[in-house]
């Protein structure tokens, strides 16, 4: 989108009938790429396309080109129904000058599997599976969401999964009970006999470290672990953010930055340490999806549907920046990539940011021209759910598509839809697609007052409604619908 003469990007930066979850940014040479899963729009499970690849100037983050189709699940050997989607990848240069993508394929997260290009933007082809010095695969702990870096010469992998259940549903049993219960699960879901879960005094669950040979496939040392996982986090400085998924490493300076996804599940947080495969201690979360912690705002009053979150940190000409994805359309199959300026402090602590539709755009958004509904960085009717065992909610707002329109539906009586930020300028006619059963009005605010109301009637089909506000500065736009029936929000311009 560009307002006249301006050239403007938006959160979700990609085309909005785009899907790319579990973004990994990597600046290789004058380009910064996105490697991610890929989500079907619509879709009703995870990761269900092949990779595609992104890529922007690393001095114009406004200007995104899709590379195409960079590797397919088919090329993986052990392709097949029940193993036909690929999960978030990563990739890494060797000290050949080759590029690497590591992955691993649905169907138990019990392995690591390794495509190989001489350029970073692809077409990548199939290379192998990590594996131990006999040949046989890498299996310890739980093989899935690798992160791989190239320390100084030196490869490392970091990968590990682990179980994550809010206190609510925590099972009242004894403690022998319970450990036979997480036993019990650690055997199904991963595939692993008994023997090899009680064989490891840490638990299978958790992040570990391996370093890798020249070969990229084989690993030189038995893996580490890193981070617990919840049920092995009492007493540590992880309490409470303890490992779920996504690992992702970034070394700055001479300290070691962990970046990955919590018990929480909306949250990624991180983890620092000088050595590369111990030390490590939590230092706090950098973004929720729902702006949990931002702020002290508390998980009851998130500002968005909230389900999974992966991403990670990059540093692009000379400023930080983290890597996320959103939920869409009441579920956690189609995710959206997004991203937002962060600071690193003097004492290495990154502040939490809050989620907002500027994002790359290196400022506030103009108040004039259109934008559509879809990029509104809060939706909420006030009792927003979190996904993570239920997977789609039902009856609230969130963005949707049919045909070849991407916009907000479920708006109900107190749904609130928020833009944050814009630059405003004065006197200003705001003007909103709208239709369906609603009978009410939008009021119109800037999070402080109220700067005008429209009145919303049924409507069968799009219908523009509009209202004049004074405003100057940047503040936010926040939509907040009161009234009858239902109501479904396509775009917005200001003139």
């Amino acid at each position: 989108m560009e307002s006249k003469h301006v050239k403007q990007i938006y959160n979700p930066f990609l085309p909005l009938d785009e899907y790319i979850p579990d973004g990994e940014p990597h600046v290789f040479g004058e380009r910064v790429y996105l490697f991610g899963s890929h989500d079907k729009e619509g879709g009703d499970a995870y990761c269900m396309l092949d990779y595609v690849g992104y890529s922007a100037l690393v001095t114009d983050l406004k200007d995104w080109k899709c590379e195409g189709t960079i590797y397919m699940a088919e090329q993986d050997p052990d392709y097949s129904a029940e193993r036909k989607y690929m999960y978030a990848p990563d990739v890494v240069q060797g000290n050949d000058g080759r590029y690497y993508l590591y992955y691993c394929l649905t169907g138990g997260q019990d392995y690591i599997s390794v495509a190989v290009c001489d350029t970073p933007a692809g077409k990548y082809q199939y290379y192998g599976k990590v594996r131990n010095k006999d040949g046989s695969r890498l299996s310890r702990f739980v093989p899935g969401d690798p992160g791989v870096i190239n320390d100084n010469g030196v490869i490392r992998l970091y990968y590990g999964w682990s179980l994550a259940l809010p206190e609510d549903r925590m099972p009242k049993v004894s403690e022998g009970e319970f450990k036979e219960q997480l036993i019990q699960a650690e055997m199904m879901m991963f595939k692993k006999s008994r023997e090899e879960v009680e064989n490891e005094p840490e638990g299978v669950m958790g992040a570990n470290v391996v370093t890798l040979e020249d070969d990229m496939l084989t690993i030189a040392s038995e893996p580490i672990r890193l981070i617990p996982g919840q049920f092995a986090a009492k007493g540590t400085s992880f309490e409470g953010h303890a490992f779920y998924e996504a690992s992702s490493i970034r070394k700055i300076g001479n300290v070691y930055y962990f970046i990955y996804s919590s018990q929480y599940n909306h949250e990624l947080c991180y983890a620092t340490s000088r050595y590369p495969d111990r030390d490590f201690v939590y230092r706090g979360t950098i973004i929720s999806g729902g702006d949990i912690g931002y702020h002290g705002r508390k998980p009851e009053d998130r500002l968005n549907l909230t389900g999974t979150n992966h991403g990670s940190i990059e540093c692009i000409n000379g400023k930080w920046y983290i890597f996320y994805h959103r939920n869409t359309h009441g579920t956690e199959f189609s995710r959206q990539a997004c991203a937002e300026p962060i600071q690193i402090l003097e004492d290495g602590t990154i502040p939490q940011v809050e989620v907002t539709s500027c994002g790359l755009n290196g400022g506030p958004l103009l108040a004039r021209g259109e934008y559509p509904a879809a990029i509104a960085c809060n939706i909420t009717n006030g009792r927003m759910p979190h996904i993570q065992f239920d997977k789609r909610a039902e009856g609230i707002p969130c963005v949707t598509h049919s045909n070849e329109e991407r916009y907000i539906t479920g708006i109900q009586d107190k749904t609130l839809i928020g833009y944050k930020y814009f630059d405003f300028t004065g006197n200003v006619h705001l003007t909103l697609k709208v239709r369906g059963s609603g009978e009410g009005k939008i009021v119109i605010s800037d999070g402080k007052k109220t700067l005008g109301e429209m009145k919303v009637c049924k409507a069968e089909n799009w219908t523009e409604i509009s209202a004049s506000i004074e405003k100057y500065g940047t503040a936010p736009l926040l939509l907040t619908y009161y009234g009858k029936g239902t109501m479904e929000f396509l775009s917005f311009s200001f003139a």
